[in-house]
């Protein structure tokens, strides 16, 4: 293997966007999951109104990647992204193929070896990110070309059968959308006449804790905005990020079984409103300050029904008005939600497919757990 910068592998590109009619799709950073652009979490922006942010452009073959420390996401553009407007918290780059393959680039900025030095190198006060300078500081050790070249045909195999998992999964997630929707109808429609209660007569609210940096003497896992993902429930608490606080949340502030944790603020608009339901048993768990607690308190209604009513697209609308550029959810916002609550025997019904349809789902996410250890495995043998 050779020694190389990193920035002797690459060309800096992306320019900011030229002046345009009508709208373009603006892709954020929290848009990105790891290398996938979430549909859900594109927003549609016209030149004069686009957030400050929304001010990159590259081409196709270019390879974005987001500066912010601590974080892995990806993307190879093609013909298609590269007409989108990408957020200034992406670096824009080009191999220098010479040197490196541009596949070989773009799996090699998922690789530990890039990725802890990147974190190494990021600087800044209250949001660290990797700088130019930062990136300059970089040192990565390169197989040959030929070694390369059998790196991707490898990776691409393992690549392909890790989004051929994520389809499945998506289409799971399809089906329990149908069915509550064949069982139930649209909740703000109530087409089938449900009796109506509001989420407050149903249980209670509380705002998440808000802690510092310097905070010290009591660690516990704390579910934040970054914890969502794609999940609709959380078990393996012990997983989530451990803070360290002053003392030990009372309470109001510890989660419990069947808790619903709504997204309350976030820079991304798409992602307010997100839910999960969360099943910490005996684990101690709180949660962020840019989240909302919720807890059902009445018989009439089952939280996994409840859930999927809070997912339905238009009660997502309810939440932060069509069209409009709200940023933050608040209790009295959820108070008003009106859902529908149908009879008990049809949300066990639902219930028990919905938990069919999760254990397929369980079987699905162990074997992509499994490519992806394969797949860190890899790169950790071609860029060590």
């Amino acid at each position: 293997m050779k020694d190389f910068l990193f920035t002797d592998l690459i060309s800096f590109v992306g320019e900011t966007p030229k002046k345009f009619t009508g709208y373009k799709k603006y892709v954020s950073t929290g848009a990105v999951n790891g290398n996938i652009i979430e549909s859900d979490d594109i927003e549609l922006v016209d030149y004069s109104s686009r957030p400050s942010r929304a001010n990159l452009v590259a081409c196709s073959g270019d390879i974005l990647f987001a500066k912010m420390a601590e974080t892995e996401k990806t993307l190879l553009l093609d013909d298609e992204t590269e007409k989108n407007i990408y957020s200034t918290g992406f670096c824009a780059i080009r191999a220098k193929e010479n040197i490196i393959e541009s596949k070989a680039l773009y799996y090699l900025l998922g690789s530990s070896l890039f990725l802890n030095q990147k974190n190494t190198n990021s600087s800044g006060a209250t949001q660290r990110a990797i700088t130019n300078t930062g990136l300059s500081k970089i040192r990565i050790k390169l197989p040959t070309p030929e070694k390369q070249r059998e790196f991707c045909r490898i990776m691409d195999k393992v690549v392909n059968s890790i989004e051929l998992r994520k389809k499945q999964l998506k289409c799971f997630d399809e089906l329990t959308k149908s069915l509550f929707i064949e069982m139930f109808g649209d909740p703000v429609e109530n087409p089938k006449k449900w009796n109506i209660s509001t989420l407050s007569t149903l249980g209670s609210c509380k705002n998440g804790m808000n802690f510092h940096i310097d905070d010290f003497g009591v660690e516990i896992n704390c579910i934040g905005v970054g914890d969502f993902k794609d999940y609709d429930v959380i078990s393996n608490t012990h997983s989530l990020p451990i803070v360290s606080l002053n003392s030990m949340p009372t309470e109001d502030y510890l989660l419990k079984d069947e808790d619903i944790v709504f997204v309350r603020s976030n820079g991304n608009k798409t992602m307010v409103g997100r839910s999960i339901v969360i099943y910490p048993g005996e684990n101690l768990v709180t949660f962020s300050g840019f989240c909302i607690r919720y807890r059902n308190e009445d018989s009439s209604i089952m939280v996994p029904y409840l859930l999927r009513v809070l997912k339905t697209e238009s009660i997502r609308m309810q939440m932060y008005g069509r069209g409009a550029n709200i940023q933050n959810l608040n209790q009295k916002i959820l108070a008003f939600l009106k859902i529908p609550i149908p009879p008990m025997n049809l949300q066990e019904k639902f219930v028990q497919s919905v938990s069919s349809i999760d254990k397929s789902k369980l079987a699905v996410k162990k074997s992509l757990e499994e490519l992806e250890i394969l797949k860190k495995s890899l790169m950790q043998k071609y860029f060590a």
